[in-house]
């Protein structure tokens, strides 16, 4: 009588079928019970250290900045575009606190660090020679299709509904704003972060 297969789960795949591969890479555990998380194949059965690792080897270097004042629900959603993006660095300013449901454990794989208000922010970016682009649809901004995006900055988003703060935005080195069409004033945060992380690589990571 043959044998049945194995069950596949309902996502990503099974327990390893062959010769157990001979790589400190892969995670012991995965390879006997399956791996059923949210990564592309090429990672299947890897290691999360060994994850970032590689993630490591070839981040964009743009970094993504959240202002976190209100406990926005959408800082999840943006860690989660940051690591799609493959972002340096995501920094969340304010509170530390922040709800990480919507990153579907992206967060493991993004490179987190805190900053206790604007003004640090600004300090640590200008101690490491990056312009911070404010991303708000206030008098002075730019189109994103015309704004100047350097290939080493800072992305900086702010709350849903009231967007940046004015602190933030007197701080950046520029501000840009997503043109729309339609009659709502502004788009989701989250979405608005995805749109901006996507033109930077648009711009800059062909050939990478």
């Amino acid at each position: 009588m043959t044998e049945p297969e194995d069950p596949q789960p309902p996502v990503g795949v099974g327990p390893w079928r062959g010769e157990v591969p001979d790589d400190p890479r892969y995670d012991p555990e995965l390879l006997a019970n399956g791996d059923a998380r949210n990564v592309v194949d090429e990672y299947r059965y890897w290691t999360m250290d060994a994850i970032v690792a590689d993630l490591d080897l070839r981040r964009h270097p743009f970094h993504v900045a959240i202002e976190n004042w209100q406990h926005d629900m959408n800082i999840g959603s943006i860690v989660r575009s940051a690591n799609a993006f493959l972002a340096e660095e995501v920094h969340i300013v304010g509170k530390r606190r922040w709800n990480r449901r919507g990153a579907m454990v992206t967060d493991r794989y993004q490179h987190v660090r805190h900053h206790d208000d604007i003004a640090a922010l600004i300090s640590w970016a200008d101690a490491a020679g990056l312009p911070v682009i404010a991303i708000d649809n206030v008098e002075g901004s730019v189109a994103l299709d015309r704004a100047e995006i350097p290939e080493r900055c800072v992305l900086l988003f702010g709350q849903e509904g009231p967007g940046l703060s004015p602190e933030a935005v007197a701080a950046a080195s520029g501000v840009v704003e997503i043109t729309q069409y339609g009659s709502t004033r502004s788009i989701n945060a989250s979405a608005a972060a995805a749109v901006v992380m996507y033109e930077w690589c648009r711009r800059w990571a062909t050939g990478r």
